[in-house]
């Protein structure tokens, strides 16, 4: 099975990222099925952040930078997602990174214990008690074979990602069963008062958890960083408008420079974060790199860095700055004039005219003869057109050309 690895560009973030990570695989998923598409998200980790809370921002809190939900706003935000997409949270959570998932004799591990209890879910009378007098109890099963069951890749997701505590994917999929139990619901022309009632949803959360972690969990248990996804301001402001809201423009504005001003200064940690889930024992061979925009830059001063042979097979950047980068002398592993190194992987650069952060290099001075360029139309105007490939035909069409 071929693995691609997404690596992103500059300013992505958890929310975002799981968005586009979803509109991928349903476009990998009609052309190669056989493919499996594998998140490498650098961007929360590592990329940029206000380590002293906004201090050196003038009047940050005053003009709205930084400010927090409260617990019911939390709560609200968190259901609005769930409504729309009952994989929300999962998704969020499967973006972690690959974990080693070792057997010890004796002992299961966190995914066999996570796959486990899910698959009791369903057998437990008390519970399927409690959802019966909730109303959503003729669901119930339905709805846990749609979130756990074998075709759902999130749940596949969280058993490659998870590690103890599990608490927080314990959670999600309580929360991810109710939301598609109303929608099953619905669907059936069944209309229970859970439907209206936060409070009867809340229950039927609790009790799905305590089964799931046979203890008192509460319902309330949010990671930070998904707390983090809900607390992001709209940043529809009026020039007029900026200097009063100018922490609110910062918080959603900063990751995008920010990030280009932390990779050239410490792009050694990025790059050794993309290396490590390369060589992670779940990637297997043969794995595709596909990195778009400063996601292209640090893609390619690895495989320079580092011979990847034994895995990857090729890389494929989008709109990527790499070429005007080794043209300007600012790549991190090779000075402008020095050769690509002979174990370098075969290369495919997709490009749009109207995006001006994509560049060529199969041209003389840059990599002739070293790399493909593809140029496509993304039908959108700048800035647009930088972030519009993975909605484009045409980009697919030359990724599935590639792929072994």
């Amino acid at each position: 099975m071929t693995t691609i690895l997404f690596v992103h560009g500059t300013g992505g973030r958890k929310g975002a990222y799981a968005e586009t990570f979803k509109q991928m695989e349903q476009s990998l998923q009609k052309r190669r099925p056989d493919a499996k598409l594998v998140p490498c998200l650098w961007g929360d980790p590592l990329g940029a952040k206000l380590n002293a809370g906004g201090a050196s921002i003038p009047t940050y809190e005053e003009s709205q930078g930084g400010q927090e939900l409260t617990l019911e706003e939390e709560s609200v935000r968190l259901w609005e997602n769930l409504y729309k997409d009952p994989f929300y949270e999962m998704r969020l959570l499967g973006l972690r990174p690959l974990k080693a998932q070792r057997s010890v004799p004796g002992q299961v591990t966190p995914s066999q214990q996570l796959r486990s209890r899910a698959e009791s879910l369903t057998a437990n009378v008390e519970l399927q008690s409690k959802l019966n007098d909730l109303g959503i109890g003729a669901v119930f099963k339905q709805a846990c074979e749609v979130i756990t069951g074998i075709n759902s890749r999130p749940f596949g997701r969280l058993l490659e990602t998870t590690s103890r505590p599990l608490d927080g994917d314990y959670a999600a999929i309580a929360r991810a069963i109710v939301s598609v139990s109303r929608i099953l619901c619905k669907e059936q022309e069944m209309y229970p008062w859970l439907l209206v009632d936060n409070h009867l949803r809340d229950e039927a959360v609790d009790a799905i958890q305590q089964t799931l972690t046979r203890n008192e969990t509460s319902r309330g248990f949010l990671l930070g960083w998904i707390k983090s996804q809900l607390t992001g301001l709209a940043l529809g402001v009026s020039t007029n408008k900026i200097s009063r809201k100018r922490g609110a423009v910062m918080d959603g504005t900063y990751p995008f420079a920010g990030d280009i001003l932390i990779y050239q200064a410490r792009g050694k940690k990025i790059r050794e974060f993309i290396r490590s889930q390369i060589e992670n024992e779940q990637i297997q061979p043969p794995v595709v790199l596909l990195a778009h925009s400063l996601g292209g830059i640090a893609c390619v001063d690895l495989l320079i860095e580092h011979d990847l042979r034994d895995k990857v097979k090729y890389l494929v950047t989008v709109g990527s700055q790499a070429p005007f980068f080794y043209e300007i002398d600012a790549l991190h592993t090779l000075s402008y004039g020095e050769l690509l190194p002979k174990h370098f992987p075969k290369w495919l650069n997709i490009y749009d005219l109207r995006d001006f952060l994509s560049y060529i290099g199969n041209c003389e001075g840059i990599f002739p003869g070293k790399l493909t360029d593809v140029p496509v139309d993304n039908r959108q105007p700048f800035p647009e057109a930088h972030g519009a490939y993975w909605a484009n035909e045409q980009t697919w069409d030359e990724i599935e050309k590639v792929l072994p």
